[in-house]
C-alpha cells in the first residue's frame, strides 16, 4: 500500500504521522486495511500519552515511514527488546537481543 511519499508500507514498518485529533504519533503498522487504505499503527511516543500502546486506524495519506537508523546504542537496543516482547514478535526479539549481544561483546 503506498502512502503520500509514495512509498510502500507493509506490516512492521515503522511510520510517523499526525492523527485525525492532531496528535502527532510513531509507531509501527500493525495491519493494513487495503481496501479502505488505512493502517492499524500501534502507538509507541505521542504528545498524546493516552494513545502510547494503543492501535489506532489512520489512513495511509496522514504517515509516512520513519527511516530505519543504521546503528543502534544499547539503551535504544533494549527498548525495542522490551517492545518486541510486548508485541510478541519473538524473531525480532531474537534478531535484537542478538545485535545487543555482539555489542556487548565488542566492548568487552
Amino acid at each position: 500500500m503506498l502512502n503520500n511519499n509514495q512509498t510502500i508500507l507493509t506490516t512492521s514498518d515503522w511510520v510517523k504521522g499526525i492523527s485525525r485529533h492532531g496528535e502527532l504519533i510513531i509507531g509501527f503498522v500493525d495491519s493494513m486495511n487495503i481496501a479502505k487504505e488505512a493502517v492499524n499503527v500501534t502507538v509507541v511516543k505521542s504528545d498524546n500519552i493516552e494513545l502510547i500502546g494503543k492501535t489506532i486506524s489512520m489512513s495511509v495519506k496522514q504517515v509516512e515511514t520513519v527511516p530505519a537508523g543504521q546503528t543502534k546504542d544499547a539503551g535504544q537496543l533494549e527498548f525495542l527488546i522490551d517492545l518486541a516482547l510486548s508485541t510478541g514478535d519473538e524473531k525480532w526479539f531474537l534478531e535484537l537481543s542478538a545485535e545487543l549481544n555482539a555489542k556487548k561483546q565488542m566492548v568487552n
